[in-house]
């Protein structure tokens, strides 16, 4: 019989988008001034309400 005795381990690992991306990225300068909020409402309708 064949068998495998190496330990099985579960590993898990939490990762922040905001670890992510640099302080100085683009990115973040245009979030700081956009607001993307209107988006949400420009597409719940395109969304399962549940």
């Amino acid at each position: 019989m064949l068998t495998n005795n190496e330990r099985k381990q579960n590993q898990l690992e939490l990762v922040y988008i905001e670890n992510l991306v640099p302080e100085n990225h683009i990115l973040r300068k245009i979030d700081k001034f956009i607001d993307f909020s209107f988006i949400r409402d420009l597409t719940k309708d395109l969304y399962c309400p549940d």
